[in-house]
């Protein structure tokens, strides 16, 4: 048989996700965007005494500095409704404007938000305001999770707001300048127990250093990546984009796997480990598998990327 990338996501079935993760975002979209916006707005205050959120150059900032300026010129009333058209995907000039960028200048943008409700700039949530039944469910449910998912549920929350960009038509993403690859001097080279294969050591070492153009040159033509809990990007040009839209400065730090072959000459890797993100502090690391399927030409076909259910199953390695 030959491999297709529907066929290629069931290698290594045996892989436990963290299916609470997409589990409590579902939770949290069925909630109103009043309750959305305070357990945002709950979980930010609880995350900055358990977990470091890194300083706002993690992100440009001078891409949303527009957006940002125009809620602080509202009265409380309308910084409000903007937050709440955000979480009702209205269709508005700034829901319009959120939906072109990247998700870390999202990240940008409410992390700042959130430091302007804590100045009193722009309209915090109400001194006493009460969550429903069902919000103060979810909030309990993602102080259960560990850090890794915690930041994961926080991150698409809001990078799925703003209006539908299906209904937006053409137009252009809005994404931070992508950052030079580092010296080979400042590389540091990485060692998996139990992988020899030169391509996916150099995904590991490519990633790290920023070098996205020499990374995409791993893949085959028709090689596809799937991010965790999303449908794969498929194609060269589309990986490449996702790479140094959502990719850069993250630290890999992959520790074991296990090589085996597959069918028609492809063989398939499955490695275990950590990533960090700039966004949080070195304590914080999600524990996560790849599942590398390599066509006969050692390219890679497909890798998934997934956020592994606890931090026993970095030890999973078996089919």
């Amino acid at each position: 048989m030959s491999f297709t990338i529907d066929s290629a996501r069931s290698i290594f079935p045996s892989t436990l996700a963290a299916d609470v993760v997409p589990a409590t975002i579902a939770r949290f979209n069925q909630l109103s965007a009043e309750d959305q916006l305070a357990l945002i707005w709950f979980a930010y205050l609880e995350m900055g005494q358990t977990i470091t959120i890194a300083a706002p150059g993690a992100a440009s900032m001078t891409l949303a500095e527009n957006t940002l300026n125009e809620i602080q010129q509202m009265t409380a009333l309308e910084q409000t409704q903007a937050m709440c058209d955000l979480a009702n995907h209205a269709d508005t000039p700034i829901c319009r404007t959120y939906t072109t960028w990247s998700p870390n200048i999202k990240l940008g943008f409410w992390y700042r938000l959130g430091q302007l409700m804590e100045e009193g700039v722009v309209a915090p949530i109400p001194e006493g305001y009460q969550l429903s039944a069902n919000a103060a469910a979810v909030l309990q449910g993602i102080r259960g999770l560990e850090s890794g998912q915690q930041i994961t549920v926080l991150r698409n929350a809001v990078v799925d707001m703003g209006f539908d960009s299906s209904k937006l038509g053409s137009y252009s993403r809005v994404s931070e300048p992508v950052v030079p690859p580092k010296e080979m001097s400042q590389r540091t080279q990485v060692n998996i127990e139990g992988v020899t294969n030169s391509t996916v050591l150099e995904y590991m070492n490519n990633l790290n250093a920023n070098d996205f153009n020499t990374l995409i040159a791993l893949f085959a033509p028709d090689g596809a990546l799937q991010p965790p809990f999303q449908k794969p990007v498929v194609g060269k040009d589309n990986v490449l984009r996702f790479f140094r839209e959502e990719c850069q400065n993250l630290k890999l730090i992959p520790e074991r796997g296990i090589e085996e072959p597959a069918e028609d000459g492809y063989a398939q890797v499955k490695v275990t480990g950590k990533v960090q993100t700039p966004w949080f502090g070195g304590n914080v690391g999600m524990n996560i598998a790849w599942r590398f399927l390599l066509n006969p030409e050692n390219k890679i076909f497909f890798v998934a990327i997934d956020l592994l259910a606890s931090p026993k199953e970095l030890l999973n390695l078996a089919r």
